[in-house]
């Protein structure tokens, strides 16, 4: 009897640190045989993909290739998207694999296991908003990320040829959404805006790009505390943001938003940033979901009703001691990698054990302006309350966390090396990319 099968189904935060942690241990020793499933051959962190988005960071410098890090790592790598679960015999289906124009590369194709972990992160959630589909741009993967980046280097083409109208900017962006997504957006093009003088397109500034953040709710990034939410309100209209809360939209059209107080806001790109759901594929092949798509897990990660069946990061429904769920943040992703390796090298080597019960330790939240600041709070789930951060601190804080990604993914001396060759990369290459 060959060794057990373990399928994580997702490359994000959470799934590629739990394959490359099990491929280490498990995949190393040949206690179980590791396989990683992704429909994309690469990883890139995905809070970084609104700098992506305004051309303030290079894909082809923080992307990683799944299928060497499978082959650094003692794991295996399957290109594609899950479509089906059939549970009596314990196996998946994938998609076919087709190319641009629609020619099959790889037909359907299965895959047994003894251990399927659901690790396939959320997706920006529009409501069913009229228009949204058509016509606003969407920042939940690179080749989205990508796609708007190329659409406003067009834009600033086009603005930079112009003749200067009489009276207000040459481009306006709308942002839906006042959380950490778009507020970072909304700096992240300003910032972009400052360099474009200095690479020939000299018809433009700050003061010819226009960024309109809208927000639903009272305030942006409600779901930290108001004091970090009034200074970054503070900071992004110092930079020249139009912050507009209490805004609710009812429907997109091509030239702009059409809001419930029937209010129209012209537009030249529009994104929407606002709320999540899982994939809608995980409501289809037969496990409990909730209103947002989530599958619904134990506090062990374990689908309920499932004894082989997880799920982590934004894709499950975690519950946690006091009655909350767990918040869909890359820290969260990644506790619950760290608790699932712990509990699926326990049921391999005995699997009359139980799987360990998972407790969300918030640490906080930061929220990056850009190179202009940064905020937020930590130990956020201390009794003697939260210690708010803000400036070069917090900024430093906040790099500090996409490099403790890498280390669970490359160990200590690769990721010293890797920060230093991006260092040396910035140092030789524009600060915005042009291309």
């Amino acid at each position: 009897m060959g060794c057990p099968k373990i399928l994580v189904v997702g490359g994000g935060a959470g799934g590629l640190e739990l394959a490359t942690r099990l491929g280490r241990s498990l995949g190393k020793s040949k206690k179980a045989e590791i396989h990683l499933i992704d429909s994309s051959n690469t990883h890139l962190w995905k809070p970084l993909l609104h700098e992506i988005a305004a051309g303030s960071l290079d894909t082809g410098t923080h992307a990683l290739s799944y299928r060497a890090q499978a082959h650094n790592h003692h794991f295996q790598f399957h290109l594609g998207r899950m479509q089906q679960l059939d549970q009596a015999n314990k196996r998946i289906t994938l998609e076919p694999l087709l190319d641009e124009e629609g020619r099959t590369i790889l037909g359907q194709r299965s895959l047994e296991y003894d251990y399927l972990v659901l690790a396939v992160g959320s997706q920006t959630n529009d409501f069913n908003t009229l228009g949204a589909r058509d016509y606003c741009y969407f920042l939940d993967s690179t080749d989205q990320a990508e796609r708007f980046h190329q659409h406003l280097l067009n834009r600033f083409l086009h603005a930079n040829s112009q003749q200067a109208p009489e009276s207000g900017p040459r481009l306006t962006i709308g942002i839906v959404g006042g959380g950490a997504t778009g507020v970072e957006l909304a700096a992240e093009l300003y910032q972009a805006s400052e360099q474009l003088a200095a690479f020939g397109l000299t018809n433009l500034s700050p003061e010819s790009i226009k960024v309109v953040l809208i927000e639903a709710s009272d305030r942006i990034l409600p779901h930290l505390p108001e004091r970090i939410s009034t200074s970054a309100k503070d900071e992004l209209s110092r930079l020249g943001v139009e912050v507009k809360t209490h805004t609710r939209i009812a429907e997109v059209l091509s030239a702009g938003f059409l809001t419930a107080e029937e209010e129209f806001i012209r537009c030249d790109m529009m994104v929407w940033a606002a709320g999540v759901k899982a994939p809608k594929f995980l409501s289809e092949i037969g496990l409990p979901t909730n209103r947002i798509q989530q599958v619904e897990v134990d506090q062990s990660l374990r689908v309920q009703g499932q004894e082989r069946i997880f799920a982590l990061g934004d894709c499950a429904a975690c519950p946690q001691p006091d009655g909350r769920f767990v918040p869909p943040r890359a820290q969260a992703a990644h506790q619950q990698a760290s608790t699932l390796f712990k509990s699926l090298k326990r049921l391999i080597n005995n699997a009359e054990e139980q799987p360990l019960p998972f407790v969300y330790h918030d640490h906080g939240s930061l929220v990056s302006l850009s190179r202009y600041s940064a905020l937020g709070n930590l130990m956020g789930n201390l009794s003697s309350g939260s210690m708010t951060v803000e400036g070069k601190l917090a900024r430093l804080m906040y790099i500090s966390l996409y490099r403790m990604h890498l280390r669970a993914l490359h160990g200590f001396w690769r990721t010293l090396l890797i920060t230093l060759s991006e260092r040396m990369h910035r140092s030789v290459k524009p600060r915005l990319k042009l291309h």
